[in-house]
């Protein structure tokens, strides 16, 4: 069971950063999300003409970022993920562009192609539980 400070953290913001890495050259890009709670897995899109979106298709474990910009040291909060990512198929297609275009309805007006990442792993920081504090999650195997 995912912390759900960790839930209402993924859900409060709608910007990610994720990472790639082919060749041992790493990249990363920016992509609006959504996070799908039953899941524990988080929804964006990008094309396949970007360089991330090519390097998916070579190496689908990812890792990421989801942050909140503050000055104040005491109110730091972040998480940093790892996970699986893969184009949506079938009914998890339906499912995942119906609630992409909930919180996005402007993406309805252009193409948009979208992706998942199962999350494997998430550390939290939350400085307003203390310094440095984290919440780790792993997924347990089946």
């Amino acid at each position: 069971m995912v912390d759900e400070r960790i839930v209402r953290f993924f859900r409060k913001h709608h910007v990610l950063t994720i990472a790639t890495s082919v060749n041992d050259e790493p990249w990363c890009a920016n992509c609006f999300y959504v996070y799908l709670e039953e899941k524990n897995a988080l929804v964006f899109t990008t094309g396949h003409e970007t360089r991330h979106g090519k390097e998916f298709l070579k190496n689908k474990v990812v890792a990421g970022s989801v942050v909140l910009e503050t000055p104040v040291v005491g109110k730091i909060r972040g998480i940093q993920f790892q996970g699986i990512v893969s184009e949506p198929e079938g009914e998890l297609s339906k499912t995942v562009r119906k609630s992409f275009l909930k919180r996005f309805p402007v993406a309805m007006l252009m193409e948009t192609h979208l992706w998942i990442v199962e999350l494997t792993h998430i550390k939290m920081t939350d400085n307003r539980l203390g310094f440095g504090k984290k919440i780790i999650w792993t997924k347990q195997p089946v």
